[in-house]
């Protein structure tokens, strides 16, 4: 066992409480960047969640309701965001990519009465789709469109503002209830919603600033969504409760990242490998080793140790090094920031910080140093639970969540992941659950049998791949092809980034003695392709 718990107090403060005293203090400074956008200034943006409280109580949402946002990382979900703190609203951020078949579970399972989205973003049209499943959603009373007109059924977040004074003067909300949910994939097939209060939430901010010493001259450079944990927890909140700026981006190119770190002199990120991965190409291919960028701590998705190594070999000053946590979990382990730890940083998933980490076999037993098992964590950063109870109970143990990854502790008071028990994809950082597209294959009418892993992928860490049995054997390598599955995963609603990019037709499945597909063969045959 691994015992790294230093502090567990709280701050016991919301985020609209600490806003509103930087308001007081310092009403023009700017916390949060954005390409193409006006800088934030902490007065302004509490003006406008003030305006915004108002508005939602006004529409009857009170201390507990649901209130969704399915936005880019506009200004909009920051807003959103202070304004339920003020009302004591649960907060339920959706990411962007998710499509009819997910946000119709989310919003109901979540109980939703209030939600705001886009009008467009990018290709898709969000009132067309919510207007799609409105009539399967009874527990929805309103839709706000952020940056467009909406129509007759929806109404427009800029007229709520406009109508409305700020309004701070509301019964004061502790900060130790539920604040968030998160929804995050399981292996059910089904999302699972995590909670975290604002206490959990600020822990997890305060362990990341201690363990990278960060101080009012750093800037952090979001390329993650405000919707996912990390670009909510990092890019959205974190500028309220330290003096640390955040810089963030609606849609990833690595030119223009480059272009907006150079630009703002970021001093700091924490993503998904995608990002580092294209950044660090960039850096050898243009020669910019992007030196204002000090630390970059990369995680939720597979991270190459050469991936690290590169970075301290092509990037001017970057320590690059890897992360462990999860939506449940946040940053277990915040990664070795030290130059002359760089095989630390490239060969282990990272020091732990402000966690109990314990490593247990299939038994219950607990292992010793440097001997695989389970990981369990324990913390005051943990989530409160998930909101179903018996997912909670399932998940934990005398307080120790157990993680579903298999790994061990080092000498170094380090974690090093070496399987995944959980069947889920981590692409991209984003957590896939196969089951949830096994059951849409598997209403295909020329498959007979889906099993779906993961494949290594050079870009996202982990690709999806399909491996099928069809009800006819004579057609169903010609038939069942990405490019023929395509129509049929669109039309069932499955968000784009699920979608197999590799097929494989078997005549049958290797099973276990009790009928399961031995999904290890399937992955292993995958690595050794």
């Amino acid at each position: 066992m691994l015992r790294e718990i230093v502090s567990d107090a709280f701050r016991n403060q919301t985020i609209a409480e600490v806003a509103l005293e930087k308001a007081n203090k310092r009403p023009e400074q700017e916390i949060i960047f954005h390409e193409n956008e006006p800088a934030i200034e902490i007065a302004s943006i509490v003006e406008e969640a003030g305006c915004l409280a108002n508005s939602l109580r006004r529409l009857g949402m009170i201390a507990g309701d649901v209130i969704s946002f399915q936005l880019p990382s506009w200004r909009e979900a920051v807003a959103i965001d202070l304004a339920a703190s003020i009302l004591g609203l649960v907060v339920n951020p959706i990411i962007p990519i998710y499509r009819e078949k997910e946000l119709k579970f989310i919003l109901n399972d979540a109980n939703t009465k209030l939600l705001f989205i886009p009008e467009k973003f990018r290709s898709t049209n969000y009132l067309e789709m919510i207007g799609s499943i409105r009539s399967s959603l009874p527990k929805l009373e309103h839709v706000i469109v952020v940056r467009g007109v909406g129509n007759l059924q929806q109404l427009n977040y800029g007229k709520l503002i406009e109508t409305s004074e700020s309004n701070f003067n509301f019964k004061k909300v502790g900060a130790d209830g539920l604040k968030v949910l998160m929804y995050t994939s399981g292996t059910t097939g089904t999302p699972k919603a995590v909670m975290h209060s604002q206490n959990t939430l600020c822990r997890a901010i305060d362990n990341t600033v201690n363990a990278w010493n960060l101080n009012n001259g750093d800037m952090m450079f979001m390329p993650s969504p405000v919707t996912h944990i990390t670009g909510f927890a990092n890019g959205m909140e974190l500028p309220f409760y330290t003096d640390i700026s955040s810089l963030l981006m609606t849609q990833w190119d690595v030119n223009r990242a480059a272009k907006l770190i150079n630009e703002y002199q970021a001093t700091l990120c924490i993503s998904a490998t995608p990002f580092l991965q294209e950044l660090v190409d960039y850096a050898e291919r243009s020669g910019d080793g992007l030196p204002s960028l000090r630390l970059f701590g990369c995680g939720g998705a597979a991270v190459p140790p050469e991936l690290i190594r590169r970075v301290h070999n092509i990037m001017d000053r970057c320590c690059a090094f890897r992360v462990y946590g999860s939506t449940e979990a946040p940053l277990v382990s915040t990664g070795f920031i030290n130059p002359e730890e760089i095989e630390l940083a490239a060969t282990t998933d990272g020091k732990v910080t402000n966690w109990d980490v314990m490593v247990i076999n299939d038994k219950g037993k607990k292992m010793s140093v440097g001997v695989d098992g389970e990981l369990l964590v324990k913390g005051p950063a943990m989530m409160l639970g998930y909101k179903d109870p018996q997912q909670t109970d399932h998940a934990m143990t005398d307080g120790y969540f157990h993680t579903g990854d298999i790994g061990y502790v080092t000498t170094d008071k380090a974690v090093v992941i070496t399987d995944r028990k959980k069947d889920l994809i981590i692409r991209g950082g984003e957590n896939i659950s196969a089951k949830e597209i096994e059951d849409v294959l598997h209403a295909h009418p020329d498959i007979r049998e889906a099993a779906v892993v993961s494949m290594p992928h050079e870009r996202l860490g982990e690709g999806v791949c399909a491996f099928l049995t069809g009800q006819s054997s004579e057609f169903g390598a010609l038939k069942l092809t990405v490019a023929n599955l395509r129509p049929f995963l669109s039309q069932a609603g499955l968000a784009r980034q699920k979608w197999p990019e590799k097929v494989v037709v078997l005549d049958d499945f290797e099973r276990t003695a009790s009928g399961k597909i031995r999904k290890d063969l399937l992955r292993q045959g995958l690595r050794e392709d």
